[in-house]
């Protein structure tokens, strides 16, 4: 996969986008709460297209649970949202699991067809370009549970990772086990689910790392105890927290 090819990939998707959602508006009757959300002015602007946003109103925006029509309200936002996104201008408060929720709640995946196509290439374009960027704008780890929660599925972003042979994405390996590993050997996942099921999901992480990774992490030179943790995250009980690799920590 090739570094200038992925970043043209990921342009013609922001096109598309802008060109799929371009004219969409909030709902003419859409309302927001003036005392926690925002000015009753700022509303209108999302009853209006094309109208850029300034970046504390697009937070909120996306941000917001309880839009009548949260549907409508991404399709208004969403080709100066990805931008955003690409751009690593969008800072949630916890993790970019924050806007994968947003991109749920959307319920994306049954507009009609041009759109859930526009939507699936853009997070399709973005993580591979992501997986070979040296400095990507949003880690791998954290762009894997936006994905994860946008699609509430985890199989297509993980089997594109393996399948990819590439030293830049052996090094975002390396850095998203070690961010993932304490709340795995805890049984926990790594981000915080929506309309998801953790457990499921937390089961499916383990079974890749444990399976996947150390092959490819030891060859990227990474550390034996990072290599043992992600061996101890496929044990169970106390195979797993007597071994004598078992960090000295509470879980």
């Amino acid at each position: 996969m090739n570094h200038e090819a992925t970043r043209l990939r990921l342009d013609r998707a922001l096109d598309r986008l802008t060109v799929t959602f371009r004219g969409m508006t909030a709902r003419p009757d859409e309302p927001q709460c003036t005392c926690h959300w925002g000015s009753e002015e700022e509303l209108a602007l999302l009853k209006v297209p094309e109208v850029e946003l300034d970046p504390d109103l697009l937070r909120r925006t996306w941000d917001a649970p309880d839009w009548t029509d949260h549907d409508s309200v991404l399709r208004r936002i969403l080709p100066q949202f990805a931008r955003a996104l690409t751009r690593g201008d969008v800072k949630p408060m916890v993790g970019m699991y924050e806007v994968g929720k947003s991109f749920a709640r959307g319920h994306w995946q049954q507009w009609p067809e041009p759109q859930s196509l526009a939507v699936q290439e853009f997070l399709d374009a973005w993580w591979a370009h992501t997986l070979v960027e040296p400095e990507p704008a949003v880690p791998a780890h954290e762009l894997l549970a936006l994905c994860a929660e946008a699609s509430c599925a985890l199989t297509p972003w993980l089997d594109t990772w393996e399948a990819l042979d590439h030293p830049v994405a052996d090094r975002h390996l390396a850095e998203a086990a070690a961010h993932w590993e304490y709340e795995l050997l805890g049984d926990g996942l790594p981000w915080d689910g929506w309309d998801t099921d953790e457990d499921a999901l937390r089961v499916e992480l383990a079974a890749w790392l444990v399976r996947h990774a150390p092959a490819r992490l030891r060859a990227h030179g990474a550390p034996e105890e990072l290599l043992h943790r992600i061996r101890l995250i496929g044990l169970t009980g106390p195979a797993r927290w007597e071994d004598p690799h078992w960090p000295e920590r509470r879980y």
